[in-house]
């Protein structure tokens, strides 16, 4: 019971950042009804722009974790949303009115020449950053020889993650830049012709997209403390299959999605084979998909006509 209830904690942290970056996947489908591929490479982007500007702060005598920790999420979001602003520039927007598969085909392309870049600018060993955030609690002891224990990282992924969903929630409910989008997910040329500036929403919808995963990308460094370039394709495919499972076009989903997918690798990777723990993954997924083709709090799509 003990090493159950530790790695539903390690779960749901691991959890929490699928479901961070899943979001960004599910909000652009949701409005233009296309998956941006490049998304998990902005997620890695993200690690790296937190890794060097804790490198900065630290050269510049910024040494305060709390205080050096709030620069780093402030700097990321706001440089890697320029990364999400200039993927759908440059592979959504000239391409919106073309075949479904142009679009498709550019998100891969930059998702290639990011990994690129990156792996250019910062070369291909991995990276590493000494744990920052230390110490933890105690949640179960029976005085038996297994502890179940709950890190400070831990705790804080899992109310940073809570906290930026609640917020996000408001935002697509409660303001009209949310109006806008759900009005652009439910028609987007009808939208357009009630004032809607379409270009502008689905923009701030990548800048927003992006700046989730930044947060993302700073807690893969914080919690694992190590990155390269290649971290973005694994962690996409993962926050993909977990918005897909949780029903893509749909932001509960999406983290459900990923906290599924979090548990379902960790419970695998500690009581069967670490190695097949993908496969056990994308195979409930596939058995899913088939008794619920939407996943599992996904609408299905009614055709316009």
């Amino acid at each position: 019971m003990e090493y159950f209830l530790q790695q539903l904690i390690n779960g749901l942290a691991l959890g929490s950042i699928y479901g961070l970056v899943a979001i960004g996947y599910t909000m652009v489908y949701g409005i233009i009804g296309m998956i941006n591929f490049a998304h998990g490479d902005i997620f890695m982007v993200g690690a790296f722009v937190a890794l060097i500007a804790f490198l900065i702060l630290v050269a510049i005598g910024i040494t305060a974790i709390p205080l050096a920790l709030f620069l780093v999420l402030i700097i990321a979001m706001l440089l890697t949303s320029l990364y999400g602003w200039a993927v759908e520039r440059i592979a959504y927007r000239p391409l919106r009115g073309s075949f479904r598969l142009a679009p498709l085909i550019s998100a891969i392309g930059m998702s290639i020449v990011l990994q690129n870049y990156v792996q250019l600018a910062q070369g291909a060993r991995v990276k590493t950053l000494q744990p920052l955030i230390t110490g933890v609690h105690t949640v179960l002891d029976l005085g038996n020889r297994f502890v179940v224990q709950i890190s400070n990282i831990q705790i804080l992924i899992i109310l940073t993650t809570l906290a930026l969903m609640s917020g996000f929630s408001w935002i697509v409910s409660s303001t009209s830049l949310g109006r806008d989008m759900r009005a652009c997910e439910q028609d987007l040329k009808m939208a357009a012709l009630l004032g809607v500036d379409t270009n502008r929403t689905i923009a701030l919808t990548f800048l927003i997209g992006a700046a989730l995963a930044s947060v993302a990308g700073i807690m893969y460094l914080l919690y694992y403390g190590v990155i390269d370039f290649h971290i973005g394709f694994v962690a996409g495919v993962k926050a993909f299959t977990a918005a897909v499972l949780g029903g893509i076009g749909s932001l509960p989903g999406a983290m459900l999605g990923g906290l599924l997918i979090g548990l379902i690798e960790t419970y695998w990777s500690a009581y069967f084979s670490v190695q097949y723990k993908d496969v056990a993954a994308f195979s409930i997924l596939i058995v899913v998909l088939i008794f619920m083709p939407t996943g599992i709090l996904g609408r299905p799509e009614v055709e316009k006509v």
